[in-house]
């Protein structure tokens, strides 16, 4: 189908002219010689241009009615590009409609093969803003349901992989199998493990945490599994451990991949069985606990390099979560702030271009703690960028240009719809690749 121009002008030879010039170039188009009459067009068809003049009544160069005109257009159809065309060119005009969003301002007699280069370009921005605006309707639509039908704790986000996370998550939540939650350190992974928890069947159940990679490798086990007095230097009294205290609830082990490899045999037998015994102990303890564990090390390396036991692995990794950084999801990082930011305190304009442009490799956790240090920092509680103490790498954003619809679609096209072939050539990973045809809409 093809693209459609309207163009409104009270001159019959600009019309006839305009038309011609568009049916020879494959677009097509549609005439109204006065404003009401254009207004009553665009409210029955679809167009993806306009064209306008500005002037409608004889002898009169002021402009008013074109102005009039282009502010209803905008009013009604924000998104709509709008060429303003007249024989009375004032500049002071054109600043400020441009500065109104205008698309453009071209004085009669215009060039042909400018303003053909002009329309085409104005009218596939337009139709990649509407399929945006449609990608942004659908997900606003996802989120709201799933906010409405689950207790997301809280989670601040905007971004598409984020609530791709969210409804997996949320999904999964009732089904009794151990989750495993992957990503960088600090990205979010104990928030997600209390939304399957607080959509889970055992949401009023202990919910107990634990960091192994902050216990020492001698009081692992007792930690998990509890010790009995005298088990070891300092056990004055039996302890009960973090199976026990989670019976009936849910386990979550965090940075499961440091785990000793003795930890992860007893682990392993309980995900098995249900059964272990206390440090120091012979007797059989039996429970029944919702396991989620999370890491940010590549277990599956990890596998082949003999430190973490492929039968947990699988054990664990029934489900499996995979939280994107925080550099991959942009779109949270300004509400993450607000969330951050005491309700007094606001950003300036260059503090957000710089937490948007930063590469995060301490994820939310350091997006946190900077804004808390700039709360400290800042003055009459606005934070500007130097309040921020980042250093932004700008070598980190050059390099090949975001691909867009037609590229992807080109690259699947010469990889045969292999999407490791494609993404290989775009430069890309599978993941990344996947994202960028979600948000633009491909299947």
């Amino acid at each position: 189908m093809n693209a459609k121009v309207l163009i409104i002008d009270d001159n019959p030879d600009v019309l006839k002219s305009l038309s011609i010039l568009f049916k020879l170039n494959d677009l097509d188009s549609a005439t109204a010689t006065s404003p009401a009459q254009g207004l009553v067009l665009l409210a029955e068809e679809e167009f993806d241009l306009v064209i306008q003049d500005m002037n409608f009544v004889s002898d009169t160069t002021s402009g008013e009615e074109g102005v009039a005109l282009f502010h209803q257009i905008r009013e009604r159809y924000s998104h709509m590009p709008v060429i303003l065309l007249t024989a009375w060119t004032d500049l002071s005009t054109a600043v400020d409609l441009v500065k109104a969003g205008a698309a453009d301002y071209l004085g009669k007699p215009w060039d042909d093969q400018k303003l053909l280069i002009t329309v085409n370009n104005l009218i596939k921005l337009h139709h990649l803003q509407r399929t945006q605006d449609t990608i942004t309707k659908k997900h606003s639509k996802k989120r709201l349901a799933l906010e409405e039908k689950y207790d997301l704790c809280g989670t601040c986000f905007e971004s598409s992989e984020m609530l791709q996370v969210l409804e997996m998550a949320t999904q999964v939540a009732h089904a009794d199998v151990p989750i495993l939650v992957t990503g960088p350190n600090g990205a979010g992974k104990e928030k997600i493990a209390e939304v399957v928890q607080a959509n889970s069947s055992c949401k009023n159940a202990p919910f107990i945490k634990v960091n192994v990679g902050a216990l020492p490798e001698n009081l692992i086990e007792a930690e998990l599994f509890g010790a009995e007095a005298g088990a070891y230097t300092g056990a004055t009294k039996r302890r009960k451990g973090r199976f026990e205290a989670a019976h009936t609830g849910t386990l979550f082990l965090d940075e499961i991949g440091n785990l000793s490899m003795e930890g992860q045999r007893k682990l392993l037998r309980v995900l098995q069985t249900g059964e272990f015994e206390r440090l120091g102990s012979t007797e059989t303890q039996k429970v029944t606990v919702r396991m989620i564990s999370a890491t940010n090390v590549d277990l599956p390396k990890a596998i082949e390099q003999g430190t973490f036991r492929e039968d947990l692995y699988y054990r664990l990794n029934v489900i499996e979560l995979k939280l994107a950084p925080l550099e991959e999801r942009k779109e949270d990082i300004l509400p993450l702030a607000g969330l951050f930011l005491d309700e007094e305190y606001i950003l300036a304009p260059c503090a957000k271009r710089k937490l948007k442009q930063y590469h995060w490799p301490g994820n939310v956790r350091q997006l946190e703690n900077t804004l808390k240090r700039a709360m400290l920092l800042c003055q009459e509680h606005k934070i500007k960028a130097i309040n921020l103490g980042l250093e932004v790498d700008i070598t980190r954003n050059i390099g090949p240009p975001e691909p867009c619809a037609q590229d992807i679609e080109r690259a699947l096209e010469n990889a045969g719809g292999v999407i490791a072939a494609a993404a290989k050539t775009l430069g890309l990973s599978r993941q990344s690749l996947y994202r960028r045809m979600e948000k633009l809409g491909l299947s």
